[in-house]
């Protein structure tokens, strides 16, 4: 795993290996991403000081997120789906804590938080904290009351609060002429989200003991479940599909949207549909090329919709078009996708997906990952019909709207969570060796369940590993399913343990307002980006900013410090430093000083970790525990390279 960690992950590379399962596949591509995949995650894992840690959507601060932090609800569900993969349970747990407290779901788009956390508890088997904001959950889920029509019992929302402006419904609203806003409509996507949630606050309450609350919210999910399918099923079209909630010239409340959207197919997410052969039968259009299969993409809308692919609306700084959901490719609906797809292969009796399907359709989702060549770029959305990014703004590189890592563990692999002791493995790869999307290898290794390490391996010949033919599982390290043929495997396995752990240490380095303490100040005068250090946010990527540097400094030293206002106490600091090798390297060597009396001095008795300064990577110094109310980094300079310092952590 140590190589397989700096091969991926360069100087970066411990904190990975302590906290991700490795996996590779015969599929050079699906085993890339899935690495590019856990270092975007961890770019977008936020400090907020004394709230924990959260997650974003965006690197870059956009305008309708959550002020100061840059939450943004309709992600999370994908972020916790993801995120239940990791071995610290601390980046979760804070973000579902900060979800639940303080108004972190200020229900800015629909979503299906309470149904992640259920999904993530299914992963981890950590019951007191999936259900230690169920009464927020509950409380959550009925100020949505505010969107439900009781004509045709149905949640209803505009698309833009769906996260899917410019769909068929808010478009066709207006006549063709716009479609940002607008266009209220019965949905699959919030009633399925509603569904989910309703059903996970009935599974989470009756694990908590509260009987009377887990069959109200049981009730409530089974009647969403009715009035999706007796009102959203369109016949027709042999498609789950909008109903208007607007009425005006151009659309009427109560008619069906005239086109299919890829969302209809998010109600399998969630194992909404009933096992009824007509809804399989939805499926044959996500598989014809002039139905939703794009040769570069999964399409929203199909091409033979009037306004497929038109282009409304443009960013009015650089030009570019903006986000739209008639037609581009999006990694968030994919994600979707697949997901349902997954469930509908292992959960469903039909015969129009089959495991070929998932592995193309994946395989065609890591390849859009590639942003140029072989330059790894996740962005908003591209053109299902040629592959080119579509949106493209500076906001866009490395969006993280999506899974993909969940996907590769539960879809590919098949590790398939539930809440009991019982491990369930079911690849989703072809069995037949002509299979044109057929994987001939795999290996999953130590991927935390339920408390237990599992390692999931497959070998079609068993030559690649020379553990045997077919498909092997361990359970801590000792063989749990000796080679055999692929199919569903279940293994009685361990009841997940209590987990009980130190509070982490808090980071006093944390200044996400740009206001009041800790205030940095600085050597030179250059103060562009002098609050990025202390912004609560790491990554080392070259396209996105997110250091403040000395360069041009003229200096042999420069100097990075913080005022915290008051007297504190400190024992360790954290570094990290960019560098690209050309501009930006990391320093010579640095001393770290405090605050004594009235003057800087050297913190004594320092273990510094690594020896010499590294770039790309945590850089850590320990010492006796001091107290004062100022610190400071002194950076000794490169001859023929700027410092850039991309976060500074006092603990």
């Amino acid at each position: 795993m140590q190589t397989l960690a700096t091969d991926n992950f360069g100087n970066d590379a411990p904190w990975f290996e302590a906290n991700i399962p490795f996996f590779e596949c015969s599929d050079p591509e699906i085993t890339r991403v899935y690495y590019y995949r856990w270092q975007l995650y961890k770019a977008h894992l936020r400090d907020l000081g004394e709230r924990g840690y959260i997650v974003t959507e965006f690197l870059n601060d956009v305008g309708w997120a959550k002020a100061p932090y840059q939450s943004l609800n309709d992600a999370t569900a994908f972020h916790i789906h993801e995120g239940r993969w990791l071995k610290d349970n601390r980046y979760v747990n804070d973000y579902i804590d900060y979800m639940y407290t303080g108004g972190g779901n200020d229900r800015h788009f629909s979503e299906s938080i309470a149904d992640a956390v259920y999904a993530r508890y299914l992963a981890n088997g950590d019951l007191p904290f999936a259900i230690k904001h169920l009464d927020v959950m509950q409380h959550d889920f009925h100020l949505w009351d505010d969107h439900y029509d009781f004509n045709w019992d149905l949640y209803f929302i505009e698309p833009i609060l769906d996260a899917t402006e410019y769909s068929i419904a808010s478009i066709d609203a207006t006549g063709g002429r716009d479609g940002f806003l607008g266009g209220h409509a019965f949905r699959p996507t919030i009633n399925s989200f509603m569904f989910a949630n309703a059903d996970a606050i009935s599974k989470l309450a009756a694990l908590a003991g509260d009987a009377n609350t887990a069959a109200y919210f049981a009730r409530t999910a089974a009647f969403i479940r009715r009035s999706v399918e007796s009102h959203l099923w369109n016949e027709q079209f042999s498609h789950f599909m909008d109903r208007y909630k607007a009425d005006n010239r151009s659309v009427h409340y109560g008619d069906f949207i005239r086109g299919r959207e890829l969302a209809g197919y998010v109600p399998w997410y969630f194992n909404l549909p009933d096992h009824d052969p007509k809804y399989s039968a939805a499926w044959l259009r996500l598989l014809s090329p002039d139905g939703f299969a794009g040769p570069h993409g999964l399409r929203t809308v199909e091409p033979s919709y009037q306004y497929y692919m038109k282009q409304y609306r443009y960013d009015a700084p650089t030009g570019n078009p903006e986000c739209q959901w008639n037609g581009p490719s999006w990694p968030f609906d994919t994600t979707l996708v697949l997901g349902a797809m997954a469930n509908l292969l292992n959960d469903y009796s039909q015969d129009v997906i089959h495991s070929d399907d998932y592995v193309r359709l994946l395989k065609q989702y890591a390849h859009q990952h590639y942003l140029r060549g072989d330059y790894l770029n996740l962005q908003e959305d591209y053109n299902p019909d040629t592959g080119s990014v579509i949106v493209g703004l500076p906001r866009s590189s490395h969006y993280n709207h999506s899974c993909y890592v969940d996907l590769v563990i539960s879809g590919l692999v098949g590790l398939r969570p539930r809440p009991d002791n019982i491990l369930e493995i079911n690849p989703l790869i072809p069995s037949e060796p002509s299979a044109p999307n057929g994987i001939s290898y795999f290996c999953l290794e130590n991927v935390l369940y339920h408390g237990q390490l599992v390692t999931i391996l497959y070998d079609r010949d068993g030559t690649h590993y020379g553990k045997g033919v077919g498909l092997s599982v361990y359970v801590n390290g000792e063989q749990a399913v000796a080679p055999s043929t692929l199919g569903k495997k279940l293994i009685e396995i361990k009841p997940p343990q209590a987990v009980k752990s130190q509070p982490p240490p808090l980071n006093l380095a944390v200044n996400i307002r740009r206001a009041g303490f800790p205030i940095p100040t600085i050597s030179n005068s250059d103060t562009e980006g002098i609050y990025q250090p202390i912004d609560g946010r790491i990554w080392f990527y070259t396209d996105v900013r997110n250091y403040w540097s000395a360069s041009g400094s003229p200096a042999v030293e420069d100097w990075y410090a913080l005022d915290f206002g008051h007297e504190v106490t400190i024992h360790s600091v954290s570094l990290y430093f960019y560098a690209d090798e050309l501009h930006f390297k990391a320093p010579a060597d640095y001393v770290l000083q405090y605050w004594l009396g009235n003057k800087w001095a050297t913190i004594p008795e320092l273990q510094q970790t690594p020896a010499t300064p590294m770039a790309n990577g945590q850089n850590t110094v320990s010492f006796p525990p001091i107290k004062s109310s100022k610190i400071r980094a002194v950076f000794h300079n490169q001859k023929d390279a700027a410092i850039a310092l991309v976060e500074i952590q006092a603990f």
